[in-house]
């Protein structure tokens, strides 16, 4: 089965058919860098790397551009409540989510691009909306004239023409209230460039199309974003693109919220999970494995429940590798199961992919059981090769420093130094001491498991 994803703009999933053989182009909506990350930002990086993984395994050269809304009317807000420049509110945030994007596993993007580092193509954007009759000037703002669009309006998010709102505040210079803002004059005080239109600022969406477009070409492959983007932002950034003469994304992805109490997460609704607090309560794989695992378009209810079967799951995943390690030494890669490429292959299909891996673990546990240790190496290689598509591999330096294999290999140490006491009792035929020891290891969820070789142990979840 070859590669297919479900398409917002006509609500299918469509096979991937690349426009450069060989090259996937993908534009995925980045921070608006006004506050610390929570859960509910990080998501949409999260799936879009998963995407990226699998595209990369399956053999394209992958372009991904990922941006940063470093100038925003929240921004400027936040950070004069603040008392601090909006430069350096933007940076210090910006830093904070790359720093969260870094810590659960995501590759870095092929560029980053801020917004205020391309003013100059936004011009040109808007220049050339206006020479076709799709854009016009009033008092030193600028505005998409959305009824020159025509019937294309809406296609995206299945908005009606004569309902469109566009969530903007009023504005004298409009002609019509479904127009929407490319370019704002400038007002005292506030960060400004100089435009044949006077001083002043973009509009949030002539950011995204003007980068995307800069990067990727007229016309590109994927554009992703949270399912909140669809409209206005989406819609808007498909409308001025198209109109401008950009044939711009051939698939709209969106993955959907994640949310608490059956509410979006967001920072109004006071309900936010910050990315620094959650690692404080679990590690960082622990985390991005509770959130890729669901299908990137199923809503996530946050729960703290949620998150600890999470990390057990995936302690189960860990455990078993890292027992065939230790009992046959380096386990390197191998090939995805036909399962796991089938899921993935069906519009990035996690649950099922996620069940293919712990298939493998099941069987792989089993050969230990039976002794059969090429049987175990053999399913721990392929569990690293589809976790790594995941960007959950338990054995990856990232997560190594995570914490999670020091964690594991002082736990070992402990244990090793008390099977020492066991074995020792036993060789004294000191039976009541041996079967203590086991039995204190046991109640700590230590399970010992007595071979030919020597005595094993695991954790009892694994």
């Amino acid at each position: 089965m070859s590669l297919h994803l479900h398409d917002t703009a006509t609500r299918t999933t469509r096979e991937f058919h690349p426009r450069c053989d060989g090259v996937a182009s993908i534009y995925v909506c980045g921070a608006t860098v006004q506050g610390v990350p929570h859960v509910g930002h990080v998501r949409s990086g999260l799936n879009f790397d998963v995407l990226r993984r699998w595209l990369q395994h399956s053999g394209y050269d992958v372009r991904l551009v990922r941006n940063v809304t470093d100038i925003d009317d929240k921004i400027l807000t936040k950070a004069a409540d603040a008392g601090r420049p909006w430069w350096e509110w933007a940076s210090t945030h910006e830093r904070a989510f790359e720093s969260a994007y870094d810590r659960l596993g995501c590759l870095p993007p092929s560029v980053l691009p801020r917004a205020t580092g391309h003013v100059t193509q936004m011009i040109d954007l808007i220049q050339r909306l206006i020479d076709k009759g799709h854009a016009y000037a009033s008092g030193g703002d600028v505005y998409f004239d959305v009824a020159s669009y025509g019937d294309e309006y809406g296609r995206l998010s299945g908005q009606r023409l004569d309902e469109v709102q566009q969530g903007e505040s009023l504005a004298s210079g409009k002609r019509d209230p479904r127009d929407f803002t490319l370019w704002k004059a400038a007002k005292p005080g506030e960060p400004s460039w100089p435009t044949p239109w006077g001083h002043g600022r973009p509009g949030w969406h002539l950011e995204c199309s003007a980068m995307a477009t800069f990067y990727l070409g007229g016309e590109f492959d994927i554009h992703g974003g949270g399912l909140d983007l669809v409209f206005p932002h989406h819609e808007n950034e498909l409308a001025q693109s198209n109109a401008a003469g950009d044939g711009f994304a051939q698939y709209w992805m969106h993955n959907a919220w994640v949310t608490m109490s059956g509410e979006k997460m967001s920072k109004s609704l006071g309900n936010v999970l910050s990315i620094p607090a959650v690692l404080e309560r679990a590690r960082a794989v622990e985390l991005r494995y509770y959130l890729v695992t669901p299908h990137y378009r199923s809503t996530i209810e946050f729960s703290e429940e949620g998150l600890k079967e999470a990390a057990s799951a995936f302690g189960r995943i860990e455990n078993f590798v890292r027992k065939v390690v230790d009992r046959t030494g380096s386990v390197e890669p191998s090939e995805v199961s036909e399962d796991f490429a089938k899921a993935l292959d069906d519009d990035l299909g996690t649950p099922q992919a996620t069940a293919a891996v712990h298939a493998a673990v099941r069987e792989g546990n089993a050969a230990l059981d039976r002794g059969d240790d090429e049987a175990a190496r053999a399913a721990a290689s392929a569990v690293r090769a589809m976790t790594g598509v995941l960007g959950l591999d338990p054995l990856s330096p990232q997560w190594a420093e995570d914490g999670g294999n020091a964690a594991h290999d002082a736990l070992g140490e402990a244990v090793r130094l008390v099977l020492e006491q066991r074995q020792k009792a036993r060789a004294e035929r000191d039976f009541a001491t041996a079967d203590l020891l086991r039995d204190r290891l046991q109640e700590g969820g230590i399970a010992v498991e007595d071979t030919p070789d020597g005595p094993t142990w695991t954790l009892k979840d694994g």
